[in-house]
């Protein structure tokens, strides 16, 4: 019987070993070919910058190509639909936003992807602020002037904002209610046709994420009013928050971060985590997401997938509350 039962348990230290074995090669293997990033929205704006700054990284540190692609659409959804669906072998990301992984679960009904269950979360990139901007010819030259502009002039106040059911249109849906106000939605497909009609002073008012923005803030084109954030942005400090001008308990931040599709290996997810961790910390990096008006993260898978839920949770939470739909 001691010999069988010997035997029995060699066997099964042996497989365990071989499995062990196995997912360390799996580990080491990877990857072994290029990457896609899929990156939910057009080029130009603060997703893909984040995007690309990440691909470039993971290149080097992987020794493979990260390479980075388009596909907009529906707020994020077509992307996104696009990896969920894709094979589980950590070839295929998707470059996810509060956006595509929080105010979708809320605001579309027929949305084709679970944005917990159908994704295995590796780190959030860098996190931000929406930021609200105006052309400057807009007399207002704090929020709390704008606001009351928009008292005075009920729905005569036009807004741009990067996408219908966006983070930034979100993000002034939840001023509206909060502030008592109505100005008049006007969707773009991206940052960069927003931004290039505010500009143009075709709208006269801009909510977009600050990395995309901050830029043309600094070179006096748009005028900032605010950041959503609770407390005001390092590297921005002259900006002041919503809640600050006028509109107390008010907050919005934006997160960036990269997702696998579910069933991903785990000794994957890990590779890719430790692999952002280890470059964002780097003063390079560091340095190219505080310019964008970005703050590094990478945090671990687990934090992650905590922070997608109570996203989803928070949203459906608002849209329930203002009655919000896509324009």
């Amino acid at each position: 019987m001691y010999s069988n039962t010997h035997k029995i348990l060699r066997c099964w230290l042996g497989a365990a070993l071989l499995v062990a074995m196995g997912a360390a090669a799996h580990a080491q293997a990877y990857p072994t070919k290029p990457v896609r990033i899929i990156v939910p929205y057009p080029a130009g704006g603060t997703t893909d910058i984040i995007a690309r700054i990440t691909a470039m990284q993971l290149s080097e540190r992987l020794k493979q190509p990260f390479v980075v692609e388009n596909r907009a659409g529906a707020s994020g959804a077509i992307g996104s639909v696009a990896v969920a669906q894709a094979a589980p072998d950590g070839y295929t990301l998707v470059m996810a936003t509060a956006s595509s992984h929080g105010i979708n679960s809320a605001l579309q009904k027929n949305l084709s992807y679970d944005a917990v269950k159908d994704f295995a979360p590796i780190t959030v990139v860098a996190s931000t602020p929406n930021i609200i901007v105006v052309h400057p010819s807009v007399p207002a030259k704090t929020l709390g002037e704008l606001l009351s502009l928009a008292k005075a002039q009920p729905g005569k106040i036009n807004f741009g904002s990067t996408s219908p059911g966006g983070s930034p249109h979100m993000s002034a849906e939840l001023l509206k209610m909060m502030a008592g106000v109505d100005m008049t939605h006007v969707p773009y497909k991206g940052a960069t046709p927003m931004l290039t009609d505010l500009m143009g002073g075709q709208i006269g008012v801009g909510f977009d994420n600050l990395p995309s923005t901050i830029g043309f803030v600094r070179s006096g084109k748009l005028r900032a009013l605010a950041v959503t954030t609770a407390q005001r942005w390092p590297g921005t400090k002259d900006i002041p928050t919503v809640a600050e001008s006028g509109v107390p308990g008010y907050e919005v931040s934006g997160w960036f971060g990269l997702l696998a599709p579910a069933g991903t290996p785990k000794d994957i997810l890990s590779l890719l985590q430790q692999a952002v961790a280890q470059a964002v910390k780097t003063p390079e990096v560091t340095k190219q997401l505080q310019d964008l008006g970005a703050e590094p993260v990478a945090n671990m898978p687990d934090v992650f997938a905590r922070q997608i839920s109570a996203d989803v949770d928070k949203w459906r939470n608002v849209v329930k509350t203002t009655g919000v739909k896509l324009d």
